[in-house]
């Protein structure tokens, strides 16, 4: 039979189907009704008797009985309209699979003043630390599709400046528009690390298609070019806690110098702290002196994604109820019109 049909048409009708079919079974409702119920007793009603002689000049019977049947094929179009609107007839179409990796993953990201600095070389031009980051940062976020990404900024205190959400083009537009001192000008490293921490749901690791437990479930990706000098919480302490919710804890170093050989100088990172930090949580510890450094370290983030899966197609359903609910106001419509002109 489907090799009768167009293709087109072939492909709509394989793509059907009823919200709630049961509904179908009302249609004959009003058979049952007309059929089961006692009939109305003669004179019951209290309508007007005209004598037949009267009817007789005003209308045929012939007229009668087609404005009868007119009427009744209304009241079933009304009827049969009605009930198929409220099965919820559609069309499900397939979608095409995304890439699906289970993961979610808070970037928490310093934005102290140190990120002003202009040490950072970035095709061929000297910018500051948070120039060079916007740009590594974002284009790594944008490939993360598949993934549950959020954005915590971190200075004198801590915001979600991008909460976790599979749209990656919201999260890398919210770390592309942040600036320095909206949130003071000093490092709360534990701070930022305790609010990505909350942001994340400790579950279970997700599985992957294979059965086997997926690997960095929850991590949060922190990077800094200082010192923790601002806050209420010890960054070591924070991580011990990421640790105790099995959630890995990935630290960028950044800056060209750092406290083991700064001689005085300010601004520079504590290499060794983001170190242990990394290390008490079961994640990895990166080390970022230049630019090239940091697509090195997001390559090498990527690569510990250990692969994706294309997740099921999800479903696009295409409601066609207002079609029939259309047809059934158009019948009630055409009712009152005949009962009016009746």
């Amino acid at each position: 039979m489907s090799g009768l049909l167009p293709a087109w048409l072939t492909a709509q009708l394989s793509a059907f189907d009823l919200a709630a079919p049961w509904l179908l079974l009302a249609l004959p409702l009003p058979l049952l009704a007309a059929r089961l119920l006692p009939a109305e007793r003669e004179g019951g009603s209290g309508a007007l008797l005209v004598p037949g002689t009267l009817v007789g000049t005003a209308r045929s019977g012939a007229d009668l009985a087609a404005r009868g049947r007119r009427r009744a094929a209304l009241v079933w179009t009304l009827w049969g309209a009605l009930v198929i609107a409220l099965s919820g007839p559609r069309l499900v179409m397939p979608a095409a699979a995304l890439p699906a990796s289970g993961r979610e993953i808070m970037i928490a990201m310093d934005l102290s003043g140190s990120m002003e600095r202009r040490d950072f070389s970035l095709d061929g031009e000297t910018v500051n630390r948070l120039t060079a980051v916007k740009r590594l940062g974002t284009d790594f976020i944008r490939r993360r599709a598949g993934d549950r990404i959020g954005l915590v900024i971190f200075a004198d205190q801590a915001y979600v400046a991008a909460a976790p959400s599979f749209d990656t083009a919201a999260v890398a537009r919210a770390l592309d528009e942040a600036t320095i001192g909206i949130s003071g000008r000093s490092t709360g490293i534990g701070d930022g690390l305790g609010l990505a921490l909350r942001r994340l749901d400790p579950k279970d690791p997700e599985t992957r298609t294979d059965g086997a437990a997926a690997p960095w479930a929850k991590a949060v990706i922190l990077l800094s070019d200082g010192a923790n000098n601002a806050g209420q919480t010890a960054p070591k302490d924070v991580a011990a806690l990421a640790k105790e919710l099995g959630i890995k804890v990935y630290t960028i170093a950044l800056g060209p110098r750092d406290m083991a050989d700064a001689d005085g100088e300010q601004d520079v990172v504590d290499t060794e702290t983001l170190r242990d930090m990394a290390q008490a949580s079961g994640g990895e510890a990166f080390r970022v002196r230049t630019s090239e450094d940091l697509v090195r370290v997001a390559d090498a983030i990527d690569r510990l994604e250990g692969g994706r899966a294309l997740a099921p197609p999800l479903p696009l359903r295409r409601d066609l109820w207002p079609w029939p609910a259309a047809l059934a106001l158009a019948a009630a419509a055409a009712l009152l019109a005949t009962r009016r002109g009746a």
